[in-house]
């Protein structure tokens, strides 16, 4: 035992890179966003009107990553449970997709707001 938890934070992070590794290969979804952050890192540099704004995109695009992973455990739990499109199973998929298409707006108003103070103004 390597104390004060530090095993747990370990397999935690083992857990948390499986699971990246995982959604990575089989998740559209989660390519997309990530083809999507891969891209921004150079792109967003040369928008951004300054760093912290910089920081700010790429933040706004990691919550998308983040609320996409959620929405996935979710389906997965669901699916999980039943495949039968219940009322409660579909009213679960449609608010984890919901709150993707909040964050998909959010990311897409940093985006375009740094474009319009650095093309703009």
């Amino acid at each position: 035992m390597l104390g004060f938890g530090m095993e747990r934070i370990i397999n935690a992070f083992g857990h948390s890179i499986r699971a990246l590794k995982h959604l990575a290969g089989n998740e559209k979804a989660v390519q997309q966003e990530l083809t999507v952050l891969a891209l921004a890192f150079p792109v967003g540099w040369f928008i951004a009107p300054s760093f912290g704004f910089y920081l700010a995109m790429l933040a706004a695009l990691l919550l998308v990553l983040m609320v996409e992973i959620l929405n996935t455990a979710i389906e997965a739990a669901c699916n999980a449970v039943t495949r039968e499109m219940r009322d409660e199973i579909r009213v679960a998929k449609d608010s984890g997709s919901l709150a993707v298409l909040l964050a998909c707006i959010i990311a897409g108003g940093v985006w375009l707001y740094a474009i319009w103070l650095r093309f703009f103004v």
